[in-house]
């Protein structure tokens, strides 16, 4: 399972994922992919958000489940507290 969520990101790039996501609320994805897929994915809205922020949340075999990845400027950040994620919301 894959979440993607984008703030701040053109509409096009937005609509390109949808291709591979179902979009619950604007900005936010949803689906299953392969890693391939996924990374690829990944790169492209990285390189397609310019002054947006996307973080992707993704299953993985560790702790949580899951593993995080943040990039650009995005209204929460995720901190690595002795291998936990968790969500900073900034005051």
């Amino acid at each position: 399972m894959v979440v993607l969520i984008l703030e701040r990101v053109a509409v096009g790039l937005r609509g390109e994922l949808t291709r591979w996501f179902l979009e619950p609320k604007a900005g936010v994805f949803v689906g299953r992919v392969s890693a391939m897929v996924r990374d690829q994915l990944w790169e492209k809205a990285c390189n397609q958000a310019g002054q947006g922020g996307c973080m992707m949340i993704y299953s993985s075999n560790n702790e949580q489940g899951f593993r995080v990845r943040s990039w650009g400027t995005t209204s929460r950040s995720i901190v690595d507290f002795e291998g936990l994620f968790l969500v900073r919301i900034p005051k």
